[in-house]
């Protein structure tokens, strides 16, 4: 008898949540991710939200509050015709699971139906909200396919990487927007908050920290505004820890700070053209024995900087304002904010350049 009623019960369940979900697809409006996966970070749930976004093209899926494990990574499509919008919940937490191996990011916003279309409805979608938990070894999100994708008010804990823009699919150009997202790595060697290799790209109002890099940049056109990443990682580190390393071309910074990274600024020998207004270079400490520079080019000094505020803390560190690879270059330093008496005194390089 007792069989019986389990059986029972469990077709029941059954044929209630096959109704919910069919109920689900026939109505407009959101798909309540909660309704079909355990949201009590119990069960890996992984495949249960990839079968959604699959069969749920041009829906918003909302993930209600809890824990939500995964095994691997989640795709969402970038053709327009089967593309899908992530919100989630302000407590809403994709979690990686215990033994995550997967190199590739715990969301891959266009990582399945690449596509280059901006004018189909359906083409602008966006993860919004929650957070992304790295368990101390994943990458966060990635942009894989697409353009003019949103990523906004989304908090990434214990990444090994957090946002990566790969290049995009308009000849490198992804054309992203990503505003106030903030970004706490897991300390270990080779960590970066932020890396760019696409072109055209927006970034602003994002907070950064347990990272060796802050941010790093391969692709070209990319304007980041009010970006803060700060060095808190063991001081092993620190000697290659690194603020901003710019390796494209024309991209510009405004009010962006580079707090306590040995190295505020590092342009790669071919990049060229950067642009920063109002940006600051500052250290909370000094750090004896080590070096603390503004500004580093592998080649010649090609970016146009101004009103920058270079903070250095006391003597005790080898306070650099300017090194460069190669002499010459077409840069310059206009209005520059600095206590001179901090800068070691074989520091001349950066003279030439003030404007």
């Amino acid at each position: 008898m007792c069989d019986m009623k389990l059986k029972s019960l469990s077709a029941l369940c059954l044929f209630v949540a096959v109704e919910t979900y069919a109920a689900s697809q026939a109505k407009p409006g959101f798909v309540n991710v909660a309704d079909f996966v355990a949201a009590d970070g119990s069960v890996d749930v992984a495949d249960g939200i990839q079968r959604l976004i699959d069969t749920n093209p041009n829906r918003t899926l909302w993930f209600a509050d809890g824990t939500y494990l995964l095994s691997h990574p989640i795709c969402t499509p970038a053709h327009p015709k089967r593309s899908v919008d992530l919100q989630l919940s302000n407590y809403a937490v994709l979690k990686a699971a215990p033994g995550w191996t997967n190199a590739e990011a715990m969301v891959r916003l266009g990582g399945i139906h690449p596509a280059n279309d901006i004018r189909t409805v359906g083409s602008c979608y966006s993860l919004t909200g929650g957070v992304i938990d790295g368990s101390g070894v994943a990458k966060g999100v990635s942009i894989d396919s697409g353009r003019e994708t949103k990523v906004c008010c989304v908090s990434m804990k214990h990444v090994f990487v957090g946002l990566h823009i790969k290049r995009g699919a308009n000849n490198g150009s992804s054309d992203c927007d990503i505003s106030d997202v903030n970004i706490v790595g897991n300390k270990k060697p080779g960590s970066v908050g932020v890396l760019i290799e696409a072109h055209d790209n927006t970034l602003s109002n994002m907070r950064i920290a347990d990272v060796q890099m802050g941010v790093m940049i391969k692709g070209g056109g990319n304007l980041m505004a009010n970006l803060h990443p700060l060095y808190t990682n063991p001081m092993e580190q620190y000697a290659q820890s690194v603020g901003f390393h710019d390796r494209g071309c024309d991209n510009s910074y405004s009010r962006c700070y580079s707090d306590h990274f040995s190295t505020g600024f590092l342009f790669g020998e071919k990049s060229a053209r950067a642009v920063l207004d109002a940006c600051i270079v500052y250290w909370y400490a000094p750090t004896k024995g080590f070096r603390h520079t503004a500004i580093r080019c592998d080649g010649q000094f090609a970016a146009h900087v101004s009103d920058m505020q270079i903070g250095f803390r006391g003597k005790e560190a080898v306070n650099t304002v300017l090194e460069v690879g190669k002499e010459g270059g077409s840069g310059y330093l206009r209005d520059l904010r600095i206590d001179k008496r901090l800068v070691r005194e074989d520091d001349k390089a950066y003279v030439g350049y003030m404007k």
